[in-house]
């Protein structure tokens, strides 16, 4: 069991990041994509491997909703399987994902009306598209972090908490998470904005980020942490997606956890606690993928696992001319061949 004692809050400064990937074009660096990265042990107690700026404070995105999932299990929720790892979404706006969001509201007794997340369109460019040539309108429901949303409403009305103003800093939920957040990193939040969505924002460090999701992965059976790491593991794409990477990390990861943010941000975590997270400064997803996958390799999961995760090639004339590659501390071991 982790201790119960909780660090300072680490420091707002502007990040020391240093090169994580190289763009290669043709045999030459055309660019350099700058980071952090932070590689834990099995436990997730001992650091194992660092690049750039670990400590410094960031907002972990939606990487953190496994932790406001845990949380708000811990206040009650009651949900498991699909449901609960919707919970922990950022979910593509497929239908699936809407009819799940719905259903969580019904079990609140609620509806889309008591939702307090920003309207938008389908996360997935595909279903999106089907969604504008539909001629249907944004919708909170469509919103991908409506789970989310839908499931902090089910935990305010099983408290009896107010509904109209659950995304208030200062709501008893709110503050619930925020406790849990500090819980489970270690250390005291701080910064409290607001995220894309519209609910609170807790600002961590990366790495305690990582030592987060150990914590979660590596909790007793039954706990409200190793329900959600279940429910997100088993039903991948429901946390993300139909052809998101996330989900497609968990199927080929035997025991793998992993939540992607908005800005380049992913955490990832085993069952014995090895976790790791990164963050690409310029948000870049085409770096974020690899990076990922050279940190897990680095954590010991066997590189033929990941293979498909190296990155995209990049193109020329239509044809393979380079690709995005991890720099060489961060990858020793070779993912794929590469141009």
């Amino acid at each position: 069991m982790y201790s119960s004692s909780v660090a300072d809050a680490p420091l707002i400064r502007e990040p020391l990041h240093a090169p994580v990937a190289h763009l290669i074009r043709g045999g030459v660096i055309e660019g350099i994509h700058y980071g952090s990265v932070v590689v834990l042990g099995p436990g997730g107690d001992d650091l194992q491997f660092q690049l750039g700026d670990i400590e410094a404070a960031f907002y972990p995105r939606s990487a953190l909703k496994p932790v406001q999932a845990v949380a708000m299990v811990r206040a009650g929720l009651p949900l498991d399987g699909e449901l609960l790892s919707l919970a922990a979404a950022s979910h593509s706006g497929e239908e699936r994902h809407l009819a799940g969001a719905r259903r969580i509201l019904e079990l609140a007794g609620l509806t889309e009306n008591h939702l307090r997340n920003v309207t938008d369109l389908p996360f997935d460019p595909v279903v999106r598209d089907d969604w504008v040539r539909a001629g249907r309108p944004p919708s909170r429901l469509a919103q991908n972090c409506s789970g989310k949303h839908a499931a902090m409403l089910y935990t305010c009305a099983l408290n009896g908490w107010s509904l109209d103003d659950y995304i208030d800093p200062a709501h008893p939920l709110q503050q619930a998470i925020a406790e849990i957040v500090e819980n489970l990193t270690g250390q005291h939040i701080a910064q409290v904005t607001v995220d894309g969505c519209g609910a609170p924002l807790f600002s961590i460090s990366l790495h305690g980020l990582a030592r987060a999701a150990a914590r979660i992965t590596t909790a007793a059976p039954g706990t409200p942490e190793a329900r959600v790491a279940d429910a997100m593991r088993e039903h991948a794409e429901m946390a993300s997606g139909s052809g998101r990477d996330v989900a497609a990390m968990m199927r080929a990861v035997p025991g793998l956890l992993t939540k992607d943010g908005f800005e380049g941000v992913q955490v990832a975590a085993l069952a014995d606690g090895r976790a790791v997270a990164v963050k690409i400064a310029d948000g870049a997803n085409r770096a974020r993928v690899p990076v990922v996958a050279a940190a897990l390799a680095w954590a010991g999961v066997d590189p033929a696992l990941l293979v498909e995760f190296a990155g995209e090639p990049l193109l020329g004339g239509g044809e393979p001319v380079g690709c995005v590659r991890p720099v060489r501390a961060l990858d020793p071991v070779t993912l794929s061949a590469r141009v």
